[in-house]
C-alpha cells in the first residue's frame, strides 16, 4: 500500500492539506485562517467565535431538511513531539507522512491524527455531494490538547444542534458515551546554589526508549514512567550512600503526555562514583524485566560530565523523597457495571525541570467522579506540601456523565450492527473529552464520540491503522441518513 491507495480518498486528501499547515495548540491561527478559507470558498455558512472555534453549516439534501441537526465536531490542534535527533519546527514545519503496513505514521514526529483525522472527515463530508443527511454543523475547536480552552471559550449558541457525535477517539468498534474530567496540579520547590563538596565526581544519566503514551487513555497499560523512574534510582542511592548532591532534573514535556525520557546529573563522594555506575547497571537490568512487555527498547547511559553548582541538599533530599511518594497511576475502578471496570480516577506525573533555583513539577489528573478528582489533586498536593513544596491545582474540565435512553447512541449502535454483522463496545472513556463541557454549556445536547484506530498518541510513534478509517466513514454516512425528524 502506498499513499496514492488510501482510502476513502477524499478523507486522506483532505488530511494531507491539513497535515501542511502548523498547529501546534494555542498557535493554531493558521489552521483558523485555512478553514475559514476553506468554508467559504465552497460557499458555506462559516463563522469564527472570539475564541477561535471554527463552524461550517452545510444544508440538508432534498427530502431531509427536516431532520434533526448534527453536530461533526473535533479540534484542530495537535500534540507537537519529535526524536530528540529530529530537527523540526512545528510553527513551520509540514508534518511528514509514510505508509508502514497497514498504518499510517510520520517520520520522527507525531503524526497529527489525534485529532487531524477527525477534521479531514468533517471537510470531507462537507465536500461531497453525492451523500445523504439532514442539517450538519462541523465544528472545529482549538487548544483541546493543553486545557480544552476552545471548548471552554465557547458561549451558549454557537452550535444550534440537537445531536453531537464527537470524532475523536481512537478505537474503532468502541463508542464513548462518558469521559473524565480532570485538572493539572503543580508544585514548586525553590533553593539557592551552593559548590559542591570538594572532591564530587559529576555525572550525568539518561534514560530514552520508552514507550509513553497518553495519560489518560494508555495509564492502565502499566508502560513505565520516566520521572519515576529516574526518582527511584536517585532515592535508592541516597539513602545508600553519604553525599551524594543533585544538580539537574529533567523529564516530560505535555501534561497529558507519560514522559519517555529524561536525565540528572548528580555530585558523588569520588570513593563511591564505582558503586554508583555498578548500582545503575543492576537497576536498569531490574527495571527492564518489570517492564519487560510494554517497554522493550530502553536505552540507559551513565558517565562523567562538568561540575557545576548544586541544589540545596536538604531540598534537594525532599524533592527526591516526595517523587518517591507520589501517587502515579490507577488510583481507583470505575463501579458502575455498565462502565466495565474502567479506570475511574488516575494521576500522572508528566513533567519536571530544575533551573537555577527552582525545581517546577506538573501533573495531571483524571476521574469520571469529581469528588475524587478533588480528592485525587489533594493527594498530590499534600505529598509536595508535605515536603516544602508550593502547590496548586486548576480549575480542569468536568466529565461527561453517561445520558440515559440515549436515541443518538441507539441510532449510532444499531447502524454499526448492520453495516459490520458485530455489537460495537459502547464504553466511558479515562481521557477527557470535549464533551464534559459541551455537556455543561449545551445540557440539551445528545452526543456519542467514536473514531478510527489510533495507537501512541501524544508521541513521535504515534500512528493511525487505515483501514479503519473507511469504517468510520461508512458508518458515519449511514447513521447521518438514518437521523430521525424533528
Amino acid at each position: 500500500m502506498n499513499k496514492n491507495d488510501l482510502k476513502p480518498a477524499v478523507v486522506f486528501a483532505e488530511f494531507a492539506k491539513i497535515n501542511e499547515i502548523p498547529r501546534p495548540s494555542k498557535r493554531e491561527e493558521k489552521m483558523i485562517e485555512y478553514l475559514k478559507s476553506w468554508g467559504e470558498s465552497h460557499n458555506l455558512d462559516t463563522k469564527v467565535d472570539e475564541t477561535g472555534n471554527v463552524i461550517i453549516r452545510k444544508p440538508a439534501t432534498k427530502g431531509m431538511e427536516n431532520c434533526k441537526t448534527v453536530i461533526l465536531q473535533s479540534h484542530m490542534d495537535m500534540v507537537c513531539d519529535k526524536l530528540v535527533d529530529v530537527e523540526f519546527d512545528f510553527d513551520k514545519d509540514a508534518i511528514k507522512t509514510y505508509v508502514d503496513g497497514e498504518w499510517l505514521t510520520a517520520e520522527g514526529t507525531t503524526l497529527g491524527a489525534d485529532d487531524g483525522i477527525g477534521c479531514a472527515i468533517e471537510l470531507a463530508i462537507l465536500a461531497s455531494d453525492d451523500i445523504q443527511h439532514g442539517p450538519i454543523e462541523c465544528v472545529f475547536t482549538r487548544d483541546e490538547e493543553t486545557g480544552l480552552s476552545g471548548a471552554e471559550g465557547m458561549k451558549a449558541g454557537f452550535m444550534t444542534g440537537d445531536y453531537l457525535i464527537n470524532l475523536d477517539s481512537e478505537d474503532e468498534g468502541e463508542i464513548f458515551v462518558s469521559c473524565a474530567g480532570g485538572r493539572n496540579t503543580t508544585a514548586k520547590f525553590t533553593f539557592q546554589r551552593q559548590q559542591a563538596a570538594e572532591g564530587s565526581f559529576f555525572m550525568k544519566a539518561q534514560l530514552k526508549g520508552l514507550v509513553g503514551g497518553h495519560s489518560g487513555d494508555d495509564i492502565n497499560k502499566k508502560r513505565a514512567n520516566a520521572i519515576k523512574i529516574l526518582a527511584r534510582f536517585l532515592y535508592q542511592e541516597m539513602n545508600r550512600y553519604e553525599g551524594i548532591q543533585l544538580a539537574q532534573f529533567h523529564s516530560g514535556k505535555l501534561h497529558n503526555a507519560i514522559p519517555r525520557d529524561g536525565q540528572f546529573v548528580i555530585a558523588v563522594p569520588h570513593d563511591v562514583k564505582e558503586n554508583v555506575k555498578a548500582d545503575w547497571n543492576v537497576f536498569a537490568a531490574e527495571v527492564e524485566d518489570e517492564f519487560h512487555v510494554t517497554d522493550t527498547q530502553m536505552v540507559w547511559s551513565m558517565e562523567s560530565t562538568d561540575a557545576e553548582p548544586v541544589i540545596d541538599p536538604a531540598v534537594a533530599k525532599n524533592f527526591v523523597w516526595a517523587v518517591q511518594a507520589v501517587d502515579n497511576g490507577i488510583y481507583a475502578i470505575c463501579q458502575d457495571e455498565e462502565l466495565g471496570g474502567m479506570v475511574e480516577t488516575s494521576s500522572n506525573i508528566a513533567s519536571i525541570h530544575s533551573t537555577e533555583n527552582a525545581i517546577e513539577i506538573l501533573s495531571s489528573q483524571r476521574s469520571n467522579v469529581m469528588s475524587n478528582l478533588d480528592n485525587m489533586c489533594a493527594t498530590i498536593r499534600a505529598a509536595f506540601q508535605l515536603a516544602g513544596a508550593e502547590a496548586t491545582s486548576g480549575d480542569g474540565y468536568p466529565a461527561w456523565k453517561m445520558k440515559a435512553n440515549s436515541e443518538l447512541q441507539k441510532i449510532v449502535r444499531e447502524s454499526y450492527v448492520k453495516l459490520f454483522g458485530k455489537e460495537p463496545v459502547v464504553r466511558g472513556i479515562h481521557a477527557g473529552l470535549e464533551c464534559g463541557l459541551f455537556s455543561e454549556r449545551y445540557p440539551q445536547l445528545d452526543m456519542v464520540s467514536f473514531g478510527p484506530t489510533l495507537r501512541y498518541v501524544h508521541t513521535p510513534d504515534e500512528r493511525l491503522l487505515i483501514p479503519t478509517v473507511q469504517m468510520v466513514w461508512d458508518h458515519l454516512l449511514d447513521v447521518l441518513k438514518n437521523i430521525p425528524q424533528k
